[in-house]
């Protein structure tokens, strides 16, 4: 009887976890070597000031299936650990907001449209002559280039596009629209506005990120006769796949993109990946985390903050106290390059702080302590016609897992989820072809 397949994971991100799932599910030997102290990679939780809070404010949507189904997987259930709303992108200082309905698709997406408050019709009608044009080219472009050059080209002005579009980009691609592939977007909205009504919701965490999956698929792992060690940085994956004194008949490479060029690099037969890779630029992400008395709640679990305006720095701002049972805790989010990350801490808040009093028409008391997270590598940019490496590298033995690598989507979670589970996929395959 041949052996079972010995995988090593290289990284306990979302995308190497959603690796080591489906290798010990379909019956593979899995190491997971993590270099950090904790799972979860770029996705992460963290505890300041009495609460466990994330390394920043992740949210993820009903289109992301493969997370669900690994979510289960697991034994986790989301409906519990993610609080599920319809899309509603409320900016109450900028008098806008757009709710869709729970009714069949695409109704929900018409009726919330009609419906939007602070849009002129003109602008309602050019939206949906802008989705029927993607529909009717299948979401496929004739050429990439920029969100901003797309929306232009079909007429996408005014409220529309500084309350919908323009944000959207951001928070998907985490690049700005004038420098976000369009090709890209246009998939993202395949996915979610021109899917199912369900793909639409936002699914907001109801517990820190930990929870949502990385503890629970390591103990999965774990129960499955899987290995997870921590603290345990590998520096090369060859001769002959020896890590750490063990030997692989595969290694699964789950790390981001500008961590993977090293171990890339010294193989004459990935160098060519190596240096794709080391040409990539990266966009920051910041999570401002403010405590306020208990009492300060906001009107919905998500606001729009108008970063837009002039000397405007927010863009969202999450209620932990009504997601995730810690009252008057704060998340602002800042994406992508901008002037937030010009500003110190005390300033940046200082200013979050005001944007928020003007956004509910009411003064606040000042927060009782804060804390600012800046990831400055948080995701590759989504720029056009960026080159991507697929999950099969040209040694057969060694597969690639990241959000870089799932080419239809930008970086997510559930692209981050994909990627590992294509990898895995794709190891296991090759083993059957070998034998």
């Amino acid at each position: 009887m041949k052996a079972r397949l010995n995988v090593a994971v290289i990284g306990g991100g979302w995308a190497g976890l959603a690796a080591a799932v489906e290798l010990v599910t379909a019956g593979a030997e899995v190491t997971v070597f993590e270099a950090a102290k904790q799972l979860g990679g770029r996705a992460r939780s963290v505890e300041t000031h009495g609460h466990r809070l994330d390394n920043g404010q992740h949210l993820l949507i009903g289109a992301y299936r493969e997370t669900l189904r690994l979510i289960q997987t697991v034994g986790a259930n989301p409906e519990h650990l993610l609080r599920r709303l319809p899309l509603d992108l409320h900016y109450p200082g900028a008098g806008f907001r757009l709710r869709l309905p729970r009714l069949p698709a695409p109704l929900n997406l018409a009726i919330g449209l009609f419906a939007a408050q602070g849009a002129g019709l003109g602008e309602k009608f050019a939206t949906v002559r802008f989705m029927r044009y993607l529909q009717g080219c299948n979401y496929r472009l004739a050429t990439d280039g920029t969100v901003a050059e797309l929306l232009d080209r079909h007429g996408q002005q005014g409220k529309l596009r500084r309350y919908l579009w323009e944000p959207l980009c951001l928070a998907a691609l985490n690049t700005a629209p004038q420098h976000a592939s369009a090709q890209i977007f246009a998939n993202v909205l395949r996915d979610s506005l021109g899917a199912r009504r369900a793909d639409t919701d936002l699914l907001l965490p109801a517990t820190d990120l930990d929870r949502v999956f990385p503890s629970a698929a390591a103990d999965y792992v774990r129960a499955h006769g899987g290995k997870i060690r921590l603290t345990t940085r590998v520096e090369q994956i060859r001769p002959q796949l020896h890590i750490e004194g063990e030997l692989f008949d595969r290694v699964i490479l789950a790390l981001a993109p500008q961590h993977a060029v090293s171990l890339l690099a010294g193989q004459p037969e990935t160098a060519a990946i190596a240096d794709m890779l080391a040409e990539y630029t990266y966009e920051p992400i910041g999570t401002a985390y403010a405590g306020y008395p208990p009492e300060v709640s906001l009107p919905c679990p998500m606001l729009g903050l108008d970063g837009g305006r002039e000397g405007g720095l927010g863009q969202w701002v999450f209620d932990r106290g009504t997601l995730c049972a810690t009252p008057g805790v704060m998340s602002f989010v800042l994406s992508a390059q901008g002037a937030w990350d010009q500003r110190n801490n005390e300033v940046l808040v200082a200013i979050l702080h005001g944007e928020l009093e003007e956004a509910l028409a009411r003064p606040l008391p000042q927060p009782l302590w804060h804390w600012v997270i800046r990831e400055r590598r948080a995701t590759f940019s989504c720029r056009p016609d960026l080159p991507r490496p697929t999950a099969r590298t040209p040694l057969r033995d060694l597969w690639l897992a990241g959000d870089y690598t799932c080419a239809d989507y930008p970086a997510t979670l559930e692209g981050a989820v994909r990627s590992g589970i294509t990898a895995a996929r794709g190891a296991l395959r090759s083993r059957l072809a070998s034998q």
